[in-house]
């Protein structure tokens, strides 16, 4: 766990400025070269984050509890810790490092969806994350852990698509949301062999 702290302030530095000039490359070939008749679906993948990252563990919980299941109903807790993990994590990081959003800093940036408050780490990506890769944990299915990461990286793509967060802010959203999920699946199975004891 101390390991991890130099390593999310190493990513941190080189998310904001020892690779920023391929950083913003990178973006402006994604963002000025998109094919804008899928902005609409861009933007809908986007604004699914809320009702399923919030939905789909509330659901589990909710099955869970209805059904006296407390298999069901600890993957339910598991999933919803996992997100407040994740939303703990990101808005730490989002006020100690404060970078500006792309189409702040660079104006030819196309700003394609709402992009509020800072950009580092990305907030979508982070849920996105935590929530398809707690899911694939708990489920651990193909036909759960497919379409799980295949939407989780649709939302990552389309925050840089629609001009809002940087590549840097995306993979280092996407680390802090599986990094959650994992981190919570370990304080999980320690709290369940603790109670047992």
């Amino acid at each position: 766990m101390k390991n991890i702290i130099p390593f999310l302030f190493l990513l941190s530095v080189s998310g904001t400025s020892l690779s920023q000039n391929s950083d913003v490359e990178l973006l402006r070939d994604i963002n000025l070269n998109r094919n804008k008749s899928l902005d609409p679906a861009f933007k809908f993948t986007s604004n699914s984050i809320t009702p399923i990252s919030i939905g789909v563990p509330s659901i589990v919980l909710a099955v869970g509890l209805i059904k006296k299941d407390s298999t069901i109903k600890n993957k339910g807790f598991y999933l919803v810790g996992t997100t407040v993990v994740s939303g703990i994590i990101t808005s730490a990081m989002k006020f100690s490092i404060k970078r500006d959003r792309p189409f702040k800093t660079y104006p030819e940036i196309e700003k394609g969806s709402s992009g509020g408050g800072y950009s580092f780490p990305s907030g979508h990506t982070s849920s996105a994350f935590a929530t398809a890769t707690s899911l694939s944990i708990a489920f651990p299915k193909w036909y759960v852990i497919a379409p799980s990461l295949a939407w989780a990286s649709g939302i990552g793509y389309s925050r840089m698509h629609l001009g809002v967060h940087y590549p840097s802010d995306v993979l280092v959203g996407a680390f802090v949301g599986a990094g959650s999920a994992f981190l919570s699946y370990k304080i999980n199975k320690w709290l369940h062999h603790k109670k047992r004891k």
